[in-house]
């Protein structure tokens, strides 16, 4: 999925799906899409970082690493001991109109687990909105409509709206559906979609 010779990326101000602090000035600005983070050996990891369970007593594993070809390399071991069972990624954006978007694109390789990509619509929010999907072990593009992110808290669902779609401050990426296993997601891409 990468070539082989990759280009800077500068932070867009754009209006409409503005992107974060790696975005892809790649993108035709009349296309309406937007990268939120293009992985790669000269950006690194930057802005992302690791939250396992051990924030909670858990002992779950994880890290974030750039592998030789420029992608994000999620991996670790997900542990249930002292109610632990995830291991994640996550960046911080400042508060980012999507109010032209629907949905949110991952390119990714992943283990043929599943994993949950969680938004949170402004900075310091109470909750987080969630939706699961699931890898084929292959490459492959994951498309996940703002529609069917539901309003979660602490992992548990709550009675409240989906993803309204309009501003984006946080992605996060978990590992853990409820058994202890190991774990491996490849990620090149992630993107907004019109």
């Amino acid at each position: 999925m990468k070539t082989m010779l990759l280009i800077p990326f500068l932070v867009l101000a754009a209006t409409g799906c503005a992107t974060g602090p790696s975005a892809d000035p790649a993108d035709p600005p009349s296309s309406g899409n937007r990268t939120l983070v293009q992985f790669s050996q000269e950006a690194g990891t930057a802005g992302w970082h690791v939250e396992n369970d051990d924030v909670m007593g858990g002992r779950s594993q994880g890290r974030l690493d750039i592998a030789e070809t420029g992608n994000a390399l999620f991996t670790g071991a997900i542990s249930l001991e002292n109610d632990g069972g995830f291991a994640s990624i996550q960046c911080d954006y400042p508060s980012i109109d999507v109010s032209a978007c629907r949905a949110i694109h991952l390119g990714l390789k992943g283990d043929g687990k599943r994993y949950q990509l969680r938004i949170d619509a402004a900075p310091g929010a109470r909750h987080s909105y969630a939706a699961d999907f699931q890898t084929s072990g292959n490459w492959e593009e994951i498309a996940l409509p703002f529609a069917d992110f539901a309003a979660i808290r602490h992992g548990d669902r709550l009675d409240l709206p989906n993803y309204p779609g309009k501003t984006l401050a946080r992605l996060q990426i978990l590992a853990g559906d409820g058994r202890a296993e190991s774990f491996q997601l490849e990620i090149d891409k992630i993107w907004l979609v019109k």
